[in-house]
Order: structure tokens, then sequence, then C-alpha cells
């Protein structure tokens, strides 16, 4: 019996030993990176969600309150932010102004938000080290580049993070919880 625990033991390291052995050592991502890389992914979650939620409950709120917004409208809201955030980022006038005001039906709303998040992978992938750090217009202040793309992530993961509970109340299970 002995013998056998040791046999499993000594077995169980060399297992270990081995697996430790083919762990690629992790790759290393720079900031710019890292923002642009969760832009993409909250977009993707954000247009997964839009898609998601049937055509019929676009009007919907989970709430009473005259000030919440419609489904549709948080997603509109965040197509506006995009345009906004990524015509800045650019150095461009803001294609669609009215983007958050275009509401009327699901098939609109998702396809705007495709536009601008159309339009903001091209702001973002074209970032780099050097125009990362150039100050733009945010409100009232100059901000670096860097800065305004973190708000735009933030901003985005908000949306999506607010379009989850509208789903939930619905039944649905969000993208990302799957």
């Amino acid at each position: 019996m002995r013998h056998r625990l040791l046999l499993l033991v000594g077995i169980s390291g060399i297992a270990i030993a081995s697996a430790s052995a083919q762990v690629k050592p992790a790759r290393r991502v720079g900031l710019l990176q890292y923002l642009q890389i969760s832009h993409t992914g909250v977009t993707r979650d954000l247009l997964a969600a839009a898609e998601l939620m049937p055509a019929g409950d676009y009007d919907f709120k989970p709430t009473t309150m005259a000030a919440a917004r419609t489904f549709g409208g948080v997603i509109a809201h965040a197509s506006g932010a995009m345009f906004d955030a990524c015509a800045r980022l650019r150095g461009v006038a803001n294609p669609s102004p009215e983007a958050d005001k275009k509401v009327a039906s699901k098939a609109e709303v998702v396809q705007v938000l495709r536009e601008a998040i159309t339009f903001c992978e091209t702001a973002v992938a074209t970032l780099d080290e050097t125009s990362v750090t150039g100050y733009i217009m945010q409100g009232p202040a100059e901000v670096p580049r860097s800065a305004a793309l973190a708000g735009l992530l933030a901003h985005d993961a908000e949306m999506f993070g607010i379009s989850t509970v509208y789903l939930r109340a619905k039944g649905l299970v969000p993208p990302g919880s799957r």
C-alpha cells in the first residue's frame, strides 16, 4: 500500500512537472492594446444584446419612472455616445449627431449601433502609442485620447450592463452569461 502511494505521488509529480513545462509565458499587453481589445469585446456583447431582445420589447423599460430609457433608448444612447467619442478620437465631425434619437424600431436601432461600432473600430484601431497621448476636447477639458478611449469603454460597458437588466427582466440570458 505504501509503495502504491509513493508511486502515485511520484507519477503525479511527474505529470505536474510535465504540464508546467508546457505552460507558455504570458504575453505582455500594453495599455493601449488592452483598451482596444476590451472595446472590441464590449461592443460585440452590446450588439449581441441588441440583437437578442425581441423587436416587440424595444419599448420596454423595467420601471415606471418617466425618466428611464426604453431598451431601444439605451442602445440608441450607446450608439450616440460612440459616434460622439469616436469622432473626437478621429478628429472629425460627428457623422451621426442624432443617433441617440433614432429609436423607431429594432431594425433601425441595431443598424445605427452597427454603424457606430464600425465607425469606432476605425477610430480605435488607428490609435498608436504616439497618437494616444495627444489631447482632445472632452466636455470643458482637454484629455489624452487614451483617457477618452477609457471613458468610451466604461460607458459602453455601463450600457451593456444596463441592457442585461432589461434582458433578464424579459427572461432572456444576456450575452456573456451563457
